[in-house]
């Protein structure tokens, strides 16, 4: 069998890899393969293909890879759902405390807890929604003394 076909049998199996662990690095390696398959297509004798391949997998892991794995790591540019609710100011609908208490947020009603379970928030309140646990906003009062109006 070629040097060539093993190369690409060598870059399937490592681009395979990639696939299921999501790594960076064997499907950069499958690259450096591929690039080996080429050098030995040409005719150019194993330890230079092998130098070939260790060189470009080498290149690609700390050329590519990082910044690869920077974007993956970036948060979302739009925040969605209830993550784009957290930091939003609301209304408190009704006195909230441990136990009860309703907010709007928006143009939503939300049933709203404070986020430090001892302080009470009284009716009326500008209040700013610090998490969201299932469909209940926590809630903290904003320190300006303007409440908004409903």
């Amino acid at each position: 069998m070629p040097a060539w076909v093993v190369w690409l049998v060598v870059a399937a199996v490592l681009g395979i890899a990639e696939v299921t662990t999501l790594t960076f690095a064997l499907g950069l390696m499958a690259v450096g393969a591929l690039v080996a398959a080429v050098t030995a297509s040409v005719g150019l004798p194993l330890p230079l293909q092998v130098i070939v391949f260790g060189a470009t997998s080498a290149a690609g892991l700390a050329a590519v890879r990082p910044i690869a794995l920077r974007h993956v790591r970036q948060p979302p540019l739009l925040r969605s759902g209830t993550a784009a609710l957290v930091g939003r100011e609301a209304l408190a609908l009704t006195e909230v405390s441990r136990y009860s208490g309703r907010v709007r947020i928006g143009g939503e009603e939300w049933s709203a807890r404070p986020y430090d379970p001892g302080v009470v928030i009284p009716e009326g309140a500008a209040v700013d929604v610090l998490a969201i646990e299932g469909v209940t906003a926590l809630v903290h009062p904003r320190e300006d003394p303007w409440p908004i109006s409903p």
